[in-house]
């Protein structure tokens, strides 16, 4: 079939014709005026040939005369990826040798560098792409344009957005001329041009369309349309607005809400498979049940799971007239980002005008404060006399969970998947867990506390340097011990700098590299993994290839002084020095409250790289989670209710007991998934604040001032670096040239043994207390968060100076 009328395209012929055809197809069949036309199939395009035969009889049935010519990928139109002025269009295109020729030219369009670009950067690797192209009779348009039934820009779902110019649509599309500008809101026309080329009759007429295409495809669409020059309307394209994040689930309560992003604050703005997400989810459940918090506690500390992304609702908190005022302020481990828009939330009337109306739970929250509160407060008084003994409970409590084992090998699936929604979460709850708890907890406390103490006799940049080159901190000890493992395999160094990580990875694994020690370290460390809060990524001892390219990073080192070991050192003797310096003059200006910042300063020494400890705890049951997840998975493949073990990854707890339990066949569930979760992984920008109808609350704001060749973020490790700039979306095989700035959407532990031969420090999210910031400050390299877009706005090789100090980051001229 080469030539097909589009008002016989139907459903499931996506392949045949293309994106844009079928969502044409699928508009006429919903009765909308579309212009007619045909549609010429792949099919052609797989012979390589033109069917002009073919292709001129359907022309001359249409009548003759101009027409529009468009391209229709298969690749084209989809929700992920709208490919957009990726292949060609040519308009008023007369003559049936003018018509061969365009469409020769469609079928060219899918090949150029730009066309292949986008797909690479927007569809999983392999995907097949044919072109169909489209031929319908043009309109003679005294008006045409885009509608978008969302908000492009804000992500808003309650606006409707429509540009317009007097002509032909073209000059909106391509950006060549400035279009009139409506926005519609539930009230109305929110927004309108004075002398506009549309009729508010016609503006409510695209409203109303957009709404029914919206209905129809179940999508938020953008469309292209245009009005004849005796005001009828004709619509042109319908296809997904791609770009958009997300919308939360209908939630329990009223809207609007407000959610922020709370994984950036773990280094995680990946999306969480949906098993990670399911049992960080039941995870939360466990912890209200420990704690007996009931569900009006709930109605005010909130979580919800959007676009496969942890977020807290703080509505209740934001109208509450008690918490509302100084919440932002409260909020520094959310970063400057979130504070910044729940700052500029407070100012809407919506979630300020009514404070009073969300009463915080004052009996639950009593209760919890008598039921832990002192014995919290003694313990924490324990480890403030006696950190030494502290950190010994805590090394006791770690060795205990290594002990832990799952069921054996005679368990079937069902009773390694009941372990893991059972015996594996009460370990993470468990008494060995609270032994690491309780100095971690002090750790996070102390330097808080310090900068009130020293105010007025140091600044607030002076007293974070006491926490640079902090001891006892399991990640710096972990990073440490593999420096001292890439130095021992030295000899090697050859095989391991010129090896492709994975082949690497392959080999350690069949047993045919070289022993470099690796084993010992994964003995240890092996539980961990970049993202490793979510349980579906593979921890390091399924996956070494992330520490075969930090170990490559490590044998490229040739300066001596730069070795991560003396940097830290150096970095410990500072701190030490501002330690005696800001005591002497704390204790000279006010003696008695100088004393007791010099004790805790001290104490801050010996505590706060013990912040990191709780979490490196717990990961170990969860990684026994996750080797009885796949065992489970595996056995569920032999069954034929998987494809493969590790696809147990991408159904949630629940699900895969019915397939462990009652058979349930999740194939088709599975590959669902795998598609919405790799078309997240694509998603560059995640929002930290989101309200209830898709808005992005950071794009409310007006821009920040631009200076030439200046980018600003946050302040968040102190120190100037100048350096070649290394972007890394993914830790996995990243290779970091030593001196070189590592700019990331965010960090976690599983980044850090790339810090210890960067320069410096760049993120898209974070806060100064989150681990990356956190683990830059120790080791003595400055750090700029929360600068958005960085990964985009700065390319790798770009020549960059960072102050951490002010957050800024100038490009540097060549030359």
């Amino acid at each position: 079939m080469d030539v097909v009328t589009l008002d016989a395209v139907a459903a499931g012929m996506e392949g045949a014709v293309g994106g844009k055809a079928a969502g044409l197809g699928a508009m006429i069949a919903r009765g909308e005026r579309v212009p007619p036309g045909f549609c010429l199939t792949t099919d052609s395009f797989t012979a390589g040939e033109i069917p002009e035969d073919a292709l001129l009889a359907a022309y001359r049935d249409l009548g003759g005369g101009p027409v529009a010519v468009r391209s229709s990928a298969t690749s084209e139109d989809l929700p992920e990826a709208s490919f957009a002025g990726q292949q060609e269009t040519y308009l008023d295109v007369e003559g049936e040798r003018e018509l061969v020729q365009a469409v020769r030219r469609c079928w060219e369009s899918l090949e150029t560098d730009r066309a292949r670009a986008y797909r690479e950067a927007n569809l999983p690797p392999g995907a097949e792409a044919r072109m169909a192209v489209v031929v319908q009779r043009m309109v003679d348009a005294a008006s045409a344009g885009v509608l978008f039934t969302a908000d492009p820009t804000t992500g808003s779902r309650s606006r409707t957005v429509v540009d317009a110019a007097r002509g032909l649509g073209t000059a909106v599309v391509d950006g060549s001329t400035i279009p009139d500008h409506y926005v519609l809101d539930a009230d109305g026309v929110a927004e309108a041009p004075d002398d506009g080329c549309l009729s508010a009759a016609q503006v409510e007429e695209l409203r109303a369309a957009g709404e029914r295409l919206q209905r129809a495809f179940g999508a938020p669409q953008d469309v292209e349309w245009a009005y004849d020059g005796d005001g009828v309307l004709w619509l042109l394209q319908s296809r997904p607005i791609t770009a958009l994040f997300p919308l939360p689930s209908a939630p329990r309560r009223p809207e609007p809400r407000l959610y922020l992003e709370v994984g950036n604050i773990q280094g995680m703005v990946r999306p969480f498979t949906p098993i990670g997400m399911s049992l960080l989810e039941q995870a939360l459940d466990r912890m209200f049940a420990v704690a007996r918090l009931d569900d009006s506690v709930r109605d005010v500390f909130d979580m919800a799971p959007i676009g496969g992304r942890l977020f807290s609702d703080v509505t209740g908190l934001m109208r509450n007239r008690w918490t509302g005022p100084n919440l932002a302020e409260s909020m520094e481990v959310y970063g400057p980002r979130v504070q910044a828009a729940v700052r500029r939330m407070l100012e809407d009337p919506r979630f300020s005008a009514d404070r009073g109306s969300a009463p915080l739970p004052a009996a639950a929250l009593l209760r919890l404060a008598l039921r832990y509160g002192p014995p919290t407060v003694l313990a924490s008084a324990d480890v403030l006399a006696r950190p030494e003994a502290a950190r010994a409970r805590a090394a006791e409590g770690v060795a205990q969970l290594r002990r832990h084992r799952g069921p054996g090998p005679s368990a079937d699936a069902s009773q390694r998947l009941r372990y893991i929604g059972e015996d594996g979460f009460a370990r993470i709850y468990g008494p060995e867990i609270f032994k690491a708890a309780m100095p971690t907890m002090v750790g996070v406390v102390l330097p808080q506390i310090l900068p009130a103490l020293l105010k007025g006799i140091a600044t607030a940049e002076e007293a974070t340097a006491v926490l640079a080159g902090a001891p006892h901190n399991v990640t710096t000890e972990m990073d440490l011990e593999l420096w001292r493992l890439a130095e021992g395999a030295a000899e090697h160094r050859d095989l391991l700098t010129g090896t492709d990580p994975a082949e690497l990875a392959a080999r350690y694994h069949a047993g045919t590299l070289p022993d470099i020690g690796l084993e010992g370290f994964l003995d240890r460390y092996g539980h961990r993994a970049g993202g490793e809060i979510d349980i579906g990524l593979p921890r390091w001892s399924e996956d070494p290839a992330p520490l075969f390219a930090t170990i490559a990073n490590y044998l490229r080192l040739d300066d001596p002084d730069q070795a991560p070991p003396r940097r830290f050192a150096r970095a410990a003797a500072r701190a030490e020095a501002a330690v005696t310096d800001l005591s002497r003059r704390a204790v000279g200006a006010r003696p008695v409250r100088g004393r007791v910042a010099a004790f805790l300063m001290r104490r801050t020494r010996e505590l706060a790289g013990m912040r990191e400890l709780t979490k490196f705890a717990w990961l170990i049951p969860y990684a026994e989670m996750r080797r009885q997840l796949l065992l489970a998975g595996a056995e569920l493949a032999e069954r034929g209710l998987l494809e493969a073990a590790e696809d147990i990854v991408f159904l949630g707890l629940d699900e895969a007991r019915a397939a462990a339990d009652r058979g349930v066949d999740q194939r088709d569930l599975v590959a669902e998934r795998k598609a919405v979760h790799t078309r997240e992984l694509r998603r560059r920008h995640v929002p930290a604040a989101l309200l209830s109808d898709g808005t992005d609350v950071e794009a409310l704001a007006p821009p920040l001032p631009a200076s030439e060749g200046t980018l600003t973020g946050s302040p968040a490790a102190t120190g100037k670096a100048t350096g070649r700039a290394r972007v890394v979306v993914d830790p996995a095989g990243a290779r970091i040239e030593p001196g070189e700035i590592l700019v990331a959407p965010t960090t976690d532990p599983g980044w850090t043994p790339l810090f210890m031969t960067a320069g410096g420090l760049v993120t898209e999210t974070g806060s100064v207390v989150a681990h990356g910031p956190t683990v830059a400050r120790e080791y003595g390299i400055p750090a700029v968060i929360c600068l958005p877009r960085a990964t985009e706005t700065i390319s790798t090789g770009d020549l960059i100076t960072i102050d951490g100090g002010t957050g800024r980051v100038v490009f540097e001229p060549e030359g």
